[in-house]
């Protein structure tokens, strides 16, 4: 979900990640129409890294 969300809405998926500033950012992007592609691959790209720094944390979690 948060995938769809970072394609149509990619100021939106930096607020579902807890990253407000980025996604004040992102909007400020998004509004120009040469922005608004950047703005997707950066709120694609930070989706991922989220998925792997909660991943991390988890394997983290295990071994203790």
């Amino acid at each position: 979900m948060r995938l769809v969300i970072s394609i149509l809405l990619p100021w939106l998926g930096f607020f579902t990640i807890g990253r407000p500033i980025a996604g004040i950012i992102c909007l400020f992007l998004q509004i120009t129409l040469i922005g608004w592609l950047p703005a997707v691959i950066w709120a694609i790209y930070a989706l991922g890294q989220y998925k792997t720094d909660k991943k991390i944390e988890k394997i983290l979690k295990e071994k203790q």
